[in-house]
């Protein structure tokens, strides 16, 4: 049927969706922010950690969940500390306060879900 075609998303799980999402969010906005800004760093930190996350994904919808939740919960602590020190230091929500806190939303989430898969 249709609507259980819909459902299923290609086989996808729902926990790989967040680091996909989040990853092809990230790569998007290290390429705006050269686009807009001229910055290299923001452009090579948004490819790199966005890659990561969408590998990540990729680990999660294959066999390797508690793989993919640790490479996403690390990456995400990572850009959490580095965006939430430039928030910091600049007091400025757009972008660094806005993906930090994304950031430690998906840290919290893929934590959690790397725990659940742990043998």
């Amino acid at each position: 049927s249709n609507a259980k075609q819909r459902g299923e998303t290609m086989g996808i799980p729902g926990s790989a969706h967040a680091a996909l999402s989040f990853g092809a969010l990230t790569i998007g906005g290290g390429i705006l922010g050269y686009v807009k800004k001229g910055s290299k760093p923001s452009l090579g930190a948004g490819v790199v950690c966005g890659s990561l996350l969408v590998a990540s994904g990729m680990m999660i919808s294959g066999e390797k969940q508690f793989e993919g939740h640790s490479l996403a919960a690390g990456t995400s602590g990572a850009m959490a500390l580095a965006l939430g020190s430039r928030f910091i230091k600049t007091g400025k929500f757009m972008p660094a306060g806005l993906i930090s806190a994304i950031s430690v939303t998906s840290l919290a989430y893929h934590t959690k879900k790397a725990l659940e898969w742990k043998d």
